[in-house]
């Protein structure tokens, strides 16, 4: 007989909340990836451009840990005209030494939103710098509001912008931030003057073609791009990448497929065989991060399998100990 542990959004969103935890588990998921023998496969990705629908699943396995994640994680970016979320999916978690099916999360994308922003938190702890106070968010999706709780989380920041294509979302979005995190957020109707003595930039749209210009950025500033996690997106122009004093990855053979790097690449502003650090080295202590408070730094991340086996099993271990879910025994 084998026992499965079934999770609601419900369950999750009790027990997985957007805090410092979920931050260093996501941080320690970067630090795995780099000092470990990680087994973590490219993204499959199923596109489905009539709906402007595309569906990702991800997966990893690290050595140490019980049981390992696969996620499926449909985005289809119309679902709003229809009243429903741009994103859902779930994950299951099954056992790394036997396989079998030890848990069942069906989030609808909460964990995948968790983890992503916890991620944002962990590039701009390393990556940004401590004093950072003024934050510029491009876009005004559920991701965009939660990069900017998480960042809240590891930096002072006392006021943020936000920008959109769609100004009345933006608005609403300022308006929902200024009541939850209790500082001066305000939608910006310009592009530029958002960024504009901005501390740290984060990118979080869907956007084809790039909505941060290279020549609005400037020394000291730390940009993170959340977007890009498809050949087709492209939020930074390609010069601000090799303009920039510090660009790193989530995973470099990742981000020169399919981040910004690979657009970089593709418009020859950088070589396709350049090396650069991942994240996970940084946190680990194996490359140098910012050592300058002057640098421009860029941190791209296009999302990684570990990061939601290392949320899947947080998740499953609070289920357990607190007694959240169905127990199904076949």
């Amino acid at each position: 007989m084998t026992r499965m542990t079934i999770l609601t959004e419900a369950d999750l969103r009790a027990i997985v909340p957007l805090d410092l935890a979920a931050i260093d588990c996501i941080e320690n998921a970067f630090r795995a990836l780099a000092t470990k023998a990680v087994v973590m496969p490219p993204i499959l990705r199923l596109d489905i451009p009539e709906h402007r629908g595309e569906v990702d699943v991800k997966t990893a396995y690290v050595p140490g840990l019980d049981g390992f994640a696969i996620k499926i994680s449909p985005g289809f970016f119309d679902n709003p005209k229809l009243g429903l979320p741009s994103t859902n999916g779930m994950m299951v978690l099954l056992s790394a030494t036997t396989g079998v099916v030890q848990a069942l999360l069906l989030d609808n994308g909460y964990l995948t939103d968790i983890r992503t922003a916890a991620a944002g938190a962990v590039a701009a702890r390393h990556l940004s710098r401590g004093d950072g106070s003024v934050a510029a968010v491009f876009g005004a999706g559920m991701q965009a509001m939660l990069q900017l709780e998480a960042l809240c989380l590891v930096r002072p920041i006392q006021e943020a912008r936000l920008w959109a294509r769609d100004s009345e979302k933006a608005t609403l979005a300022a308006r929902t931030l200024r009541e939850k995190l209790g500082i001066p957020v305000r939608a910006e109707s310009d592009a530029e003057q958002a960024a504009a003595g901005a501390d740290i930039i984060i990118t979080t749209t869907p956007a084809e073609s790039p909505i941060l210009k290279a020549a609005w950025l400037r020394p000291g500033q730390h940009v993170t791009a959340m977007g890009s996690d498809a050949e087709h997106k492209n939020e930074i122009e390609p010069a601000a990448i090799s303009e920039a004093s510090l660009y790193v990855a989530d995973r470099l053979t990742q981000t020169r497929r399919l981040g910004e790097l690979h657009h970089a690449i593709k418009a020859g502003r950088i070589a396709a065989d350049a090396d650069f650090a991942e994240l996970g080295q940084i946190i680990a202590g194996q490359r140098p991060g910012r050592t300058d408070a002057r640098q421009r730094t860029i941190a791209d991340l296009t999302g990684t399998g570990i990061q939601d086996t290392a949320i899947a099993t947080l998740a499953v271990a609070r289920a357990l100990e607190c007694g959240k879910g169905t127990i199904f025994d076949s």
